[in-house]
């Protein structure tokens, strides 16, 4: 899965905030994503992250 930094991610459980967007901030072998809804930054496994991953909102640059 092909997954840049600045992407939202829509993800298919939500975040105890509500919110199911999180921003990538660092990808590798682990993925630094942070809540839009409330900005808490979570690190968790890339192979967790994209059985989760609903849709990927690429950004526009």
């Amino acid at each position: 899965m092909d997954v840049r930094v600045n992407d939202v991610l829509v993800m298919k459980k939500t975040h105890p905030c509500g919110c199911k967007e999180f921003t990538v901030l660092r990808s590798g072998m682990d993925f630094k994503l942070r809540c839009n809804g409330c900005g808490h930054e979570i690190m968790i496994a890339r192979s967790k992250a994209e059985k989760n991953i609903k849709k990927i909102q690429r950004s526009q640059e």
